[in-house]
């Protein structure tokens, strides 16, 4: 695999002691700057520069502290899933990962209760209902595609990004550049407060003793969902998204191997056979946060950067692929000319965004905590709700499709 070329900070001009107070805004030195250039920035990237007369005024920073450029697939286990909208562009794009594992089957069931449903590719006549997919293949193709396509690529952490006049500096540890707008597309870096989850998700992987090819299953239970879904790797490996209470989470990451298999299976129950695990799972506290206004003046948050959600349903980055989407489409003018006011452009964008961001967060939070109340009736109802889902195919038919396309205008 090819390094990536990079331009360095410290070889673009500095004017980093430029006061934002000054009188007149530096000199724009791009027209677009992308800040994160993880999967959403980079795709972001990559679409406008199918469409500017000169890609290389498109910046996007790549932060060197999370940047593993050469990484071997086989090296990093990392998955992300993604559902058949997300994949339709990144085919699109050409950068759709050859080890994609294909997901026919999703099992949903709650722990200790009556209720399951079963959803199948076959009923919505698309390839697959979602994939899985390792996140260094993802990532390493998106930003190959971004540079050779001609975007300027900076390795460095964007520090701030601040808007003066009608330019907006984004300042580095060694450095700022001057663009006429920017995105940013990584981290929790905007107003809306985010909420901390009284669950951590611990992450990892497993194989199991008899694997279901396809198949992905969601077990809620009283303490969160615990998500098993089938690995690149193959052979019986399974993905593992375990979502418990912090004090449950510190309890499972100190268990040993074999009784943290012991908890897995207590937990899933043994429609796999049996878990065997080689590492240790790794807990992460978990958010929840919506910027209400993800435009502001000349600067767009998108992804990471204006939601974060729970990860029940793997809908986190496939929203982000959508924000990604639609202000491609609502840019795809002012790219080639962009030294027109944005403004009215992106006021579109956010107004089209609103509906499905806001309708996905509250879907992923009603999913993470209906099933954790504790209350007998309560989780009967939603025992019933499973069921009605499986038996009535115009009540599921609406889920299946917002989990795979988003909610649509």
């Amino acid at each position: 695999m090819s390094k990536l070329q990079s331009v360095h900070p410290s070889k673009i001009s500095d004017n980093a002691m430029t006061s934002p107070k000054v009188a007149a805004p530096p000199a724009i030195e791009f027209d677009l700057g992308i800040v994160g250039g993880g999967p959403t920035g980079s795709a972001l990237a990559l679409l406008l520069a199918r469409l500017a007369p000169d890609p290389a005024r498109i910046v996007l920073f790549q932060s060197e502290t999370v940047t593993r450029w050469n990484i071997a697939a086989h090296e990093d286990n990392r998955v992300i899933a993604l559902n058949e909208g997300t994949r339709v562009l990144f085919d699109d794009l050409d950068v759709w990962p050859h080890d994609a594992t294909a997901i026919q089957t999703i099992h949903v069931s709650q722990r200790g209760r009556l209720g399951r449903t079963l959803i199948t590719r076959e009923e919505f006549n698309v390839p697959a209902l979602g994939y899985v997919v390792r996140y260094s293949s993802l990532h390493t193709k998106l930003l190959q595609a971004a540079q050779a396509i001609g975007v300027t690529v900076i390795q460095g952490k964007a520090s701030s990004v601040m808007q003066t006049g009608d330019a907006v500096s984004i300042r580095t540890d060694k450095g700022h550049v001057s663009v006429a707008l920017a995105v940013r597309a990584d981290g929790m870096n905007h107003g809306g407060a985010p909420d901390q989850y009284r669950q951590v998700a611990l992450l990892g992987q497993a194989w199991v003793t008899q694997p279901k090819p396809g198949w992905a299953y969601e077990r809620f239970t009283r303490s969160g969902p615990f998500a098993v879904l089938p690995h690149p790797d193959g052979d019986g490996s399974q993905s593992i998204v375990w979502c418990c209470e912090p004090e449950r989470g510190r309890a499972i990451e100190a268990m040993e191997l074999r009784e943290l298999e012991i908890a897995m299976n207590q937990t899933f129950g043994d429609r796999l056979g049996r878990f065997m695990v080689k590492d240790k799972l790794k807990a992460y506290p978990l958010y929840q946060s919506l910027d209400p206004n993800p435009v502001n003046g000349r600067i767009v948050n998108i992804g990471n950067a204006a939601q974060t959600l729970h990860p029940v349903a793997g809908q986190g980055l496939n929203l982000g692929i959508r924000d990604v989407a639609t202000l491609s489409h609502c840019l795809r003018d002012w790219i080639a000319y962009p030294h027109r006011n944005p403004a009215r452009t992106l006021d579109i964008y956010q107004n089209l965004r609103a509906r499905d961001r806001t309708g996905t967060v509250k879907l992923t939070e009603l999913m993470s905590k209906a099933f954790t109340t504790g209350w007998a009736p309560f989780e009967h109802a939603a025992g019933l709700s499973l069921w009605a889902l499986d038996a009535i195919e115009p009540l599921r038919a609406p889920l299946a499709r917002h989990l795979m396309q988003g909610l649509r205008q």
